[in-house]
């Protein structure tokens, strides 16, 4: 894993964030900043120009709303994919048992 840090400047709402970041981080940390950026504006546009602080508010809830929806239904996967895996080895418990009785 690359642990080279490495200096960014994004801009979010005409604000500009200097960064010292992990170099492989680079990619997702634009993506993230130009999500929040569109996104505020987005609302900005629908709900009218509200203060930047509100709409950076609006644009965190709706993303940790979407983390928290995805993480419960990653929770749900896993449990299922869990009992799912139960089952075959079940399956193959008593199938290995059968064979090793003949």
């Amino acid at each position: 894993m690359n642990k080279d840090k490495l200096s960014v400047t994004v801009s979010v709402l005409e604000r500009k964030y200097k960064l010292s970041i992990e170099s492989n981080d680079e990619e997702f940390l634009r993506k993230a900043a130009n999500l929040i950026d569109s996104q505020a504006k987005g609302y900005a546009k629908v709900y009218g120009h509200k203060d930047n602080q509100d709409l950076l508010a609006m644009v965190a809830l709706s993303q940790i709303t979407q983390y928290v929806k995805l993480h419960e239904d990653l929770k749900y996967k896993d449990n299922d994919l869990i009992e799912k895996i139960s089952e075959i080895d079940s399956m193959l418990s008593e199938e290995l048992e059968k064979t090793n009785n003949q």
